[in-house]
């Protein structure tokens, strides 16, 4: 059993990264889809009680909201990875230009959330982290992490 934990900046491909690497494997659970925090709770216990692999797609700014999800999954012998994305204001501004409706976010918002994002750490409770960044030709790359 294996929770997946995406780390970064609104902007900076943690949706477009889901879809390459983990749609046919692990459940993706989604606040902009789910709307509140009480469904993606209900549908993340679902997942634990079902040792279902899961993703939480969302920016996991801090570590408290990390801890969250960390603690209990680790608590019912779930594996944890982190995936931390590169997270660059002007290149996520630049990815969200290109949204379009709903999924495009005012640049407040992606200022705001840089402005809260403290670095994951081993420590919190994942077994493996990775760094994340976009390459040209919008390839992703990842890394093991190295801080």
């Amino acid at each position: 059993m294996q929770l997946i934990l995406f780390i970064g900046i609104p902007g900076t491909g943690k949706s477009s990264f889901y879809k390459e690497r983990f749609y046919r494997t692990h459940l993706r659970l989604n606040l902009d889809m789910l709307r509140t925090r009480h469904r993606e709770q209900l549908l993340y216990t679902a997942c634990l009680e079902s040792k279902t692999q899961v993703v939480i797609d969302s920016t996991n700014l801090t570590k408290a909201r990390r801890a969250r999800y960390i603690t209990p999954a680790r608590e019912v012998g779930y594996e944890v990875h982190g995936y931390f994305f590169e997270s660059r204001v002007a290149d996520a501004k630049l990815r969200n230009a290109l949204r379009e409706g709903e999924e495009r976010l005012p640049d407040g918002a992606i200022h705001g959330a840089s402005g809260k994002l403290e670095l994951p750490a081993m420590e919190e409770g994942f077994e493996k982290l990775f760094f994340v960044r976009l390459a040209e030709g919008n390839q992703f790359v990842v890394e093991d992490w190295k801080v």
